[in-house]
């Protein structure tokens, strides 16, 4: 027993001071004994309203570069800058989410990557030779009910946006990512469950909704939207979320044959959009950066440019979406087929 005491006298001596100071900031400290070991800190001054106790803490992983932390007369922290031997303060450097500063890429000729989006290996150049005119004609009933839900949600969204391709493009990419996401997800879930393999498919999908996503952050460079169609996107993303979550767990060959006849749709819009183009009704600008980088395209690329290869993506998601459709109608489930492989 009295070897105990002693092992944890030594333990509280060594890491004691550190835990259960509780020095008041700015006052003199005197030490407490217990036997022969120190037990905590404390102070001597005796306040009549309150005393003030600073905790002596762990360093804390995600230190924010640029800056420091210090305790104030309140014992709140505060956020010094550092600055720099100019006087000036220096610029803060971006951080993750962990407080770690992201990793320095460069391109080919030395310059610094500066998407945090994506990464150079997950660029590609699109095959904009793929076959754009190929249409599944529905014979099903469930064919049918998947063809003219689309063709009924096209009405109001030409009604909306008219001409305005653009933004018509930057809006309905909001709505274009969520089905990869759901039915990556739901099969992920189930893949958990039954303790099986996906045959490709999980990853298939959530690069698709990913790869929609790119379409959204690059036309979001050439139009901004307005407040209201902001607004728009919280309705539609909601309702058509839902909706195609529900849809899916139902049956999946049905959600699968609905983006195939969405992506149906958006070929068609994109076509419009470069008719519009070559008219000169919507001024061919410069490549956004972004896009050029993410889908290796010439310097001098021009927005005329970046419609053909999403359009050219939007046609490859319909392939796969129908493929996945007809998977489901073979009475098989889409690990025994594998996945088509990726965009590039």
């Amino acid at each position: 027993m009295l070897k105990v005491s002693r092992m944890a006298g030594q333990l509280v001596k060594q890491f004691g001071p550190r835990l259960f100071s509780t020095a008041t900031l700015g006052e003199p400290a005197t030490e407490i004994f217990t036997g022969t070991s120190t037990f905590f800190r404390t102070t001597t001054t005796i306040v009549p309203v309150r005393t003030r106790v600073a905790w002596i803490r762990f360093p804390v992983i995600g230190v924010r570069h640029g800056s420091t932390l210090a305790l104030n007369k309140e014992g709140e922290e505060k956020e010094v800058k550092t600055v720099s031997a100019g006087g000036e303060p220096e610029e803060k450097s971006i951080t993750s989410y962990w407080g770690t500063a992201p990793s320095k890429i460069t391109k080919e000729d030395g310059t610094d990557w500066k998407w945090t989006c994506f990464r150079p290996w997950d660029t590609y150049k699109a095959n904009v030779s793929i076959d754009l005119n190929k249409h599944h004609a529905p014979t099903t009933f469930l064919d049918k009910s998947a063809y003219w839900t689309v063709k009924v949600l096209r009405y109001p969204t030409d009604l909306f946006f008219q001409t305005r391709y653009g933004c018509r493009a930057m809006m309905l990419e909001t709505v274009a990512a969520v089905p990869g996401m759901v039915g990556g997800m739901l099969l992920h879930c189930k893949s958990l469950r039954r303790f099986e393999h996906s045959g490709g498919w999980i990853r298939a999908l959530l690069e698709e909704a990913e790869n929609e996503r790119m379409h959204l952050l690059t036309f979001m460079e050439v139009s901004q939207p307005r407040w209201y169609e902001r607004a728009l996107v919280f309705t539609v993303q909601g309702v058509f979320f839902n909706a195609y979550f529900l849809g899916y767990m139902i049956s999946p060959k049905f959600a699968h044959r609905v983006v195939g006849y969405l992506e149906e749709e958006a070929i068609h819009s994109y076509t419009e959009f470069l008719k519009e183009l070559d008219k000169g009704n919507i001024e061919n600008v410069p490549a956004p950066a972004i896009a050029i980088d993410y889908w290796q395209m010439p310097p001098d690329s021009t927005l005329r440019d970046v419609v053909l290869v999403v359009r050219a993506d939007e046609a490859h998601h319909r392939d796969v979406n129908h493929y996945a459709s007809d998977i489901h109608y073979q009475g098989h489930e889409l690990k025994q087929a594998p996945a088509p492989l990726g965009y590039h």
